[in-house]
């Protein structure tokens, strides 16, 4: 099976070299494609300088996760590859990594995607085995902040999969699109996720692929920008995967959970980031109308298929918020 890693990068100096040294070291044959997203450190001087034989690719201007790979995605399906592993510049991944996620898809055919156990950069504590789609409207990482007592190492489907460590078939791209740009970052796999699995993709969790991520290293550079992309992506999340039938019924709980998060925005000082936020759905609003009528009619599962999907409660990490002040 012919690979290709795709690394975004926007600043991250700092951490390239680590990441790219891991990628380098895994145990099958790839091609390594780093995509900087218009960086002002020295990302560009230490690739060309430090890592020769990876595949540079430069965006003028920062597109964003979406964005960002899909610019090497798109590369990479232009060159044959059979599927794409998208890595965060902050994660570093164990030797075996691409090679377990490999066999998994070689010997799956209906799996789409294949992600990893990902771990906090302690080695003590995850940060994701799979992410969910709660009923209330948000995705969240299954096992965040756990220990990794052995729960997780099972390989098994989830509904979604983490774009910082995955392996995407190409085919399957192909059929489902590629990332939302207009997500920019946040929710923006999981939205592609959500899209493959409507076209009756599996999407599976491989416990043996290991990495470890150094969690908010590039979005913590920027000022409010997990509330404002967070607000604003967690509707068209739902907008437009949601079968209509769902969507009405749901409509109330994610409504007060949204409102929620908008306010607890304003109290943490962010009101300007939610004001941002339901100004950019009023303006996407007619395009994401589009993209929805187009994802629901070509969509293979029934309602009461996605529903079976769908986690039916509140996302753990609220459920605990919300005991703690009980």
């Amino acid at each position: 099976m012919k690979i290709t890693i795709v690394i975004p990068n926007w600043n991250g100096a700092d951490l390239l070299a680590n990441c790219l040294r891991s990628a380098q070291a895994q145990t099958i044959p790839t091609e390594i494609v780093v995509v900087d997203n218009g960086s002002v450190d020295n990302s560009v001087e230490l690739i060309e300088s430090q890592f020769p034989h990876v595949t540079l690719l430069k965006n003028p201007v920062n597109l964003g996760f979406a964005g960002g790979v899909n610019t090497g995605i798109e590369y990479a399906l232009e060159h044959g590859t059979e599927a794409i592993a998208l890595l965060n510049n902050d994660a570093i991944p164990d030797v075996y990594w691409l090679d377990h996620l490999a066999g998994t898809l070689e010997h799956n055919d209906h799996a789409g995607i294949v992600t990893s156990k990902i771990m906090r950069s302690d080695k003590k504590h995850l940060d994701s085995t799979g992410d969910f789609y709660s009923a209330w409207g948000t995705a969240f990482p299954r096992g965040r902040d756990e220990l990794d007592i052995g729960k997780y190492d099972k390989t098994e489907a989830v509904f979604a999969a983490s774009g910082g460590a995955s392996l995407y078939r190409a085919k399957m791209l192909r059929e489902v699109g590629l990332f939302d740009e207009d997500f920019f970052a946040y929710y923006e796999d999981v939205d592609l996720s959500f899209r493959a699995r409507l076209q009756g993709w599996e999407i599976l969790y491989q416990p043996k692929a290991v990495v470890y991520h150094e969690v908010g290293a590039t979005s913590s550079k920027v000022h409010d920008f997990g509330t404002y992309h967070g607000l604003k992506n967690i509707f068209f999340l739902s907008y437009k995967n949601l079968p209509m039938g769902l969507f009405i019924k749901q409509l109330p709980k994610r409504t007060l959970y949204l409102s929620a998060l908008h306010a607890y925005a304003w109290r943490r000082g962010k009101g300007l980031s939610s004001l941002r936020a339901s100004a950019q759905i009023i303006r996407l609003l007619p395009k994401m109308t589009r993209a929805r009528h187009n994802i629901q009619k070509s969509r293979k599962l029934s309602p009461a298929d996605v529903n079976n999907l769908i986690y039916h409660d509140l996302p753990p990490s609220t459920k605990r918020k919300l005991s703690r002040k009980s």
